[in-house]
């Protein structure tokens, strides 16, 4: 298939980023550059970056994840909350009066470990960051 100038700008622009984290050298950017503008199907512009590891996401692009992982977390939460409650109901109903709210217990420990998440410190990949597992 042919590239088109957007497809050759993106093999740029991950070649540019493999010079800037040291693994590409200079010389070999600029061959690979040059052979970039040159190439004329996806397979020549493949070759060219094959070999290079993906780039990372951005901080801000892992927080935002992070967020909506964290938050569909608690869709899962409500969703419990409203099983549970729902079980309570009947189980009060058949009863004819209001007895212990048992979901509070299994709620209680869930809303905990989703704000223990929230707040405790994440792990980097920097160095000489903070791991997770308390050691630096």
């Amino acid at each position: 298939m042919r590239v088109s100038d957007r497809d050759r700008d993106e093999a740029l622009d991950v070649l540019a980023a493999a010079l800037t984290e040291g693994r590409l050298d200079p010389s070999e950017h600029e061959v690979r550059s040059k052979r970039a503008l040159r190439a004329r199907t996806t397979d020549e512009l493949a070759v060219l970056t094959s070999d290079l590891p993906a780039p990372a996401p951005s901080r801000a692009e892992q927080d935002r994840k992070d967020l909506k992982e964290w938050l569909a977390e608690w869709r899962y939460w409500l969703g419990g909350a409203v099983i549970m409650t729902g079980i309570w109901g009947v189980r009060c109903a058949q009863k004819g009066e209001l007895t212990y709210y048992w979901p509070l217990t299994p709620l209680g420990v869930w809303a905990a470990v989703l704000v223990a998440v929230a707040i405790w410190p994440r792990g980097t990949d920097d160095a000489g960051a903070q791991t997770g597992d308390g050691t630096s």
